[in-house]
């Protein structure tokens, strides 16, 4: 059974993402355009820079021409963020975008945006994959239009948005204060789809740019396309050797972030958020609430109850921050795992919209990022956090979940617990302000074990505890 859910299908090339596959994906999709009457509104579709990304979208953009389905299909490798964008610009009834993000280059993917521009929400997912089933168990032959036969017919067409949502972008991020840094900002968009954005968007006015890892290669160096800190380190040393300002990265279809300041160090994605979230509310002066999901760091708390602004705890996915930002006001929406978005963009994380305001911090607080978060901390109180993924068998990742459910630890490490959290996964809130949340993954044999406490000696001790009641279960 293909699995489509809200990041939609991911799988190996050549194994389960195959043509055929992908046209039984296409033709589930095009089921749902049809049942809304949306031919005519039409679908967008993009691609990143991984194997066979541009041939797989066209093989999608014959399917849906021969449901009547009207297509913009990206004229070359677009960013996920820029291709939600393209469907609030277009008023287009959604788009697909081919993609496996930050995954290992083995893989590709197929993503539904709907037309609000973020993450298509379980009701949706529910119904193509139920689409998905029927086609299956019936083995609906699937009819295509030849892709030069549906341009003809007016049926397919290519567009590029690019130097338009630059120019929105333009209108979130301070162009002035970027423009006098007269700095060098280095880019390495880990040979993604984010290539040549940032670059424009600085060179345009007037700032200097180096990019490194700016072509298509669909190995990635032989790393992996995530803007993670052990993949970072040539940015870091191109930073320090070059003097660098900044170092900004993407993963492979943009939508996550990673940034490295003047002194080299690394900027979580959970100091960023709160690095920004900080900025926002006092330089920008944004109102709204703020959202985190429950894996995220209690810092935006912290803000959130000094300016006396509503912060909401919503599950892990993007979807769930997508969901407060289309029904009411937000400053900031973030998740650790390094995506976000801000009033007056789209609902869907944006890495290249977080670099360029991580810049912004640097060109209006004329410091390191490093030493900004010092001056936070020193305010607000400090935190620090830790992430592993625990190996573990399936009956353990449900026994000990199911347990911690049902009869919560009185403590964990000597720390009274407060106050338990289950809303995704087992999330115990401790006396003393630290917290551990431990999330079974659906698609993996591993248990994601987070933690956050003032000091690194109780951070590690939470982390020993996870791991230690995982190992005693039988």
């Amino acid at each position: 059974m293909l699995k489509f859910g809200t990041d939609g299908w991911r799988a190996i090339i050549a194994d389960e993402y195959t043509f055929s596959n992908l046209r039984i994906v296409s033709e589930a999709v095009a089921r749902y355009v049809d049942s809304k009457g949306a031919q005519d509104k039409g679908v967008l579709i993009g691609y990143d820079c991984r194997f066979l990304s541009d041939k797989f979208a066209r093989e999608v953009a014959e399917v849906f021409a021969a449901h009547g389905i009207k297509v913009k299909i990206s004229d070359s490798v677009i960013p996920t963020p820029v291709l939600a964008f393209a469907v609030k610009h277009f008023r287009a009834f959604g788009a697909v975008m081919i993609t496996a993000s930050h995954n290992p280059p083995e893989y590709n993917g197929f993503k539904f945006i709907p037309e609000y521009a973020g993450p298509a929400f379980p009701e949706i997912t529910k119904v193509i994959e139920e689409n998905i089933k029927q086609i299956l168990e019936n083995e609906t032959k699937i009819d295509k239009i030849p892709f030069e036969e549906a341009k003809v017919k007016g049926l397919v067409e290519e567009f590029n948005i690019q130097e338009i949502y630059l120019e929105h972008i333009k209108s979130i991020v301070d162009v002035d204060a970027i423009k006098s840094l007269g700095s060098k900002v280095i880019v390495d968009p880990l040979f993604g789809a984010g290539a040549g954005y940032i670059e424009k968007f600085l060179t345009s006015i007037g700032v200097e740019v180096k990019s490194m890892h700016n072509w298509r290669d669909p190995l990635f160096g032989g790393g992996m396309p995530e803007p993670a800190e052990k993949f970072l380190t040539p940015l870091k040393n191109a930073v320090l050797t070059n003097k660098a300002i900044i170092g900004l990265a993407m993963d492979g279809d943009a939508d996550r972030f990673g940034v490295i300041d003047s002194k080299g160090e690394y900027i979580t994605p959970n100091y960023l958020i709160t690095i920004l979230a900080m900025h926002l509310i006092r330089y920008k002066k944004f109102t709204g609430s703020l959202v985190r999901t429950v894996a995220t760091t209690h810092l935006i708390d912290r803000i959130g109850e000094k300016y006396g602004i509503t912060v909401h705890e919503v599950p892990v996915g993007f979807k769930y921050i997508a969901e407060k930002m289309l029904s009411e006001k937000v400053i900031i929406g973030g998740e650790e795992s390094g995506g976000l978005s801000v009033l007056g963009h789209i609902p869907e994380k944006d890495g290249i919209l977080a670099d360029l305001l991580a810049l912004e911090v640097v060109a209006v607080e004329r410091k390191p990022l490093s030493d900004v978060l010092f001056e936070i901390m020193r305010e607000i109180g400090t935190l620090y956090s830790k992430r592993i993924n625990l190996p573990v068998t399936e009956e353990a990742k449900e026994g000990v979940i199911s347990s911690l459910k049902s009869n919560p630890p009185e403590y964990v490490a000597n720390i009274k617990v407060l106050n338990v959290t289950t809303i995704d996964g087992v999330k115990l809130i401790l006396r003393d302000g630290s917290w551990i949340l431990m999330r079974p993954s659906g698609t993996e044999p591993v248990v994601r074990i987070y933690a956050e406490a003032t000091t690194f000696e109780t951070l590690n001790r939470l982390i020993k505890w996870g791991e230690e009641i995982f190992a005693k279960y039988k």
